[in-house]
C-alpha cells in the first residue's frame, strides 16, 4: 500500500533473513502471474484474434520481441515496489513535479474506466452467445460481482481468486489444441516473418504492443509487490532490509518471466485458433473478441466457440479488478490516501470508493449508446501517450538511490527498459502516423 500513516511492520532480528516456509516454483508466483494473465483481457483477445484473423501467422513474431520487453519493465516496476514499500505513484509524486503525476493518474483513470467498459461489454455478450439472454444484464452482473468482491474480500483471500481465474486462459489453449495445426509453417512464420508495411499492418503492429505493454499493468503490479510486503510482518522495503534481497529479486525475477511467458504464449494460441480457423475461412475482419467467438461456431465447432466464449468471461472476472484496483493505487498514492485492499472499506473509504465508481462507470457505459469498440479504440491511444513517459519515469525512478537504496537496476535491466521504452516510442508514433 502507498500510504504513508500505516504502521510498518515490526523489524526482523538484525542480520536474519525473512524464514521461507515455501520455497516451490509455485509459491514464488503471485503479482506477476496475475498481471500477466489480466494483460489478456477480452479487449487483447480482440486484438489478437484480429491479428490472426487478418494475418494468419504472420504477427507471431511480434510476441516473441513483446515478452523480454515485457519481462523488462514489469520487473523494473515490481522492484520499485519491493525497494522502496511504496507504489509507483507515492514514488513520482515524492521525486517529480505534481504537475507530472495528476497528468498521468487523471489519463490512466480515464483509459481504465474506458477499458473497463469495453471489457465488461464482451463479459456480457460473450455470455449473452453461450447462455441467452440479454447481454447488457450479464455486463451488469459482472461489474457489480467484481465490485464486491474486491470490497469484501480481504486481499490474501481475494488474490488467491485472482490466481485460479489465472486458469481460464488455459482455454485458448484448448481451443487451439482441438484443432490441426501446421507447426513447421507455424515456426518458419514466427522466427522468419514476411513484414509488410501496409497501413493495416503497422496498425495492428502497434495495436499489439498498445495492449501488451499498458501502463496499468505497471502501476499493478508494483502496487501488488507492497501488499505482498505489507502482508508479511517479517518483511520489510529491501533498501531497508538487504538480507531479504537475494531471495525476493529471484522470486520477481521467477515471477515475473512466468506471468509474462504465460500471457504471451496464450496470446500465441489466440492468434493460432483465429488464423486456422476464420482466417482460413475469408474471416478477416474482428471488431470484438464475443464476435471471434461466434465466428468460431460454425467452423470449428460448439466445443471450441464454447471454451472460447467462457475464456472469455473468465480473462475478464481477472482483468476488471487490476483495471479498477491500478486506478485506485495511483489516485489514493498521488492524493496521500490510504490504499490496501487488504483494509476493509471503513478503513479505506477513498481508495475504495474509486474502485467501486471506475467500474460501475464502466458497466454504465455498457447501457449507453456508447460503441465499446471505439471506447477501446480511444482507451488504446490515451494508453498509448501515456506509456512512454510513464515507461521513462519509472527508468529513472529506479536509477536513484533516493528510492532504490543500493538496488539501483543493473546495467542489463536499464538495457531491456529503455529499449522497451524505445520501442514503444515507436509504436506510438506509428499509431499516430497511422490515424490520418
Amino acid at each position: 500500500m502507498d500510504t504513508e500513516t500505516v504502521t510498518p511492520p515490526a523489524p526482523p532480528v538484525a542480520g536474519q533473513a525473512r524464514a521461507s516456509t515455501n520455497t516451490s516454483w509455485l509459491s514464488k508466483l503471485g503479482p506477476g502471474l496475475i498481471t500477466g494473465a489480466a494483460d489478456d483481457d477480452p479487449s487483447g483477445i480482440a486484438t489478437y484474434s484480429q491479428a490472426g484473423a487478418q494475418f494468419g501467422y504472420g504477427m507471431l513474431w511480434t510476441l516473441l520481441l513483446t515478452y523480454p520487453l515485457m519481462v523488462g519493465i514489469q520487473a523494473i516496476s515490481a522492484r520499485i515496489g519491493r525497494v522502496s514499500g511504496h507504489g509507483l505513484a507515492t514514488n513520482i509524486r515524492r521525486h517529480f513535479p505534481a504537475w507530472l503525476l495528476y497528468s498521468i493518474v487523471a489519463l490512466l483513470l480515464a483509459a481504465n474506466t474506458i477499458n473497463i467498459a469495453a471489457d465488461i461489454a464482451a463479459m456480457g455478450q460473450a455470455a449473452s452467445l453461450v447462455v441467452g439472454g440479454g447481454a447488457h444484464w450479464y455486463a451488469a452482473a459482472a461489474g457489480v460481482l467484481s465490485a464486491v468482491l474486491q470490497v469484501m474480500l480481504p486481499y490474501q483471500r481475494y488474490v488467491r481468486v485472482l490466481k485460479w481465474l489465472t486458469l481460464a486462459l488455459l482455454a485458448y489453449v484448448a481451443t487451439a489444441l482441438t484443432l490441426k495445426l501446421p507447426w513447421l509453417e507455424i515456426v518458419r512464420s514466427a522466427v522468419l516473418p514476411s513484414i509488410s508495411w501496409s497501413k493495416d499492418y503497422i496498425t495492428t503492429v502497434v495495436a499489439i504492443f498498445g495492449t501488451t505493454i499498458s501502463p496499468y499493468l505497471f502501476f499493478w503490479q508494483a502496487s501488488q509487490e507492497v501488499e505482498d510486503l505489507r502482508a508479511d510482518p517479517n518483511a520489510q522495503p529491501l533498501k531497508h532490509a538487504t538480507e531479504q534481497a537475494c531471495d525476493q529479486l529471484k522470486r520477481i525475477n521467477i515471477d515475473t518471466m512466468t506471468g509474462m511467458g504465460f500471457s504471451n504464449l496464450v496470446a500465441m494460441f489466440i492468434m493460432l485458433t483465429t488464423a486456422a480457423t476464420l482466417g482460413a475461412h475469408g474471416i478477416t475482419h474482428i471488431e470484438s473478441s464475443a464476435q471471434a467467438a461466434e465466428a468460431l461456431r460454425p467452423i470449428a465447432g460448439d466445443f471450441a466457440f464454447a471454451l472460447f466464449s467462457m475464456g472469455i468471461i473468465g480473462t475478464g472476472l481477472l482483468a476488471v479488478p487490476v483495471l479498477a484496483g491500478s486506478a485506485a493505487y495511483a489516485i489514493a498514492g498521488a492524493m496521500r490516501w490510504k490504499n490496501s485492499l487488504e483494509l476493509q472499506l471503513s478503513g479505506a473509504r477513498k481508495f475504495y470508493a474509486i474502485i467501486i465508481g471506475a467500474t460501475l462507470v464502466g458497466t454504465a457505459m455498457c447501457f449507453t449508446s456508447i460503441d465499446p469498440i471505439q471506447a477501446l479504440y480511444w482507451s488504446a491511444v490515451v494508453n498509448g501517450v501515456i506509456a512512454v513517459p510513464v515507461m521513462v519515469v519509472v527508468m529513472l525512478l529506479a536509477v536513484r538511490p533516493a528510492v532504490m537504496g543500493a538496488f539501483v537496476i543493473s546495467r542489463r535491466l536499464r538495457v531491456l527498459g529503455w529499449l522497451c521504452t524505445g520501442v514503444m516510442a515507436l509504436a506510438v508514433l506509428a499509431m499516430f502516423a497511422t490515424l490520418g
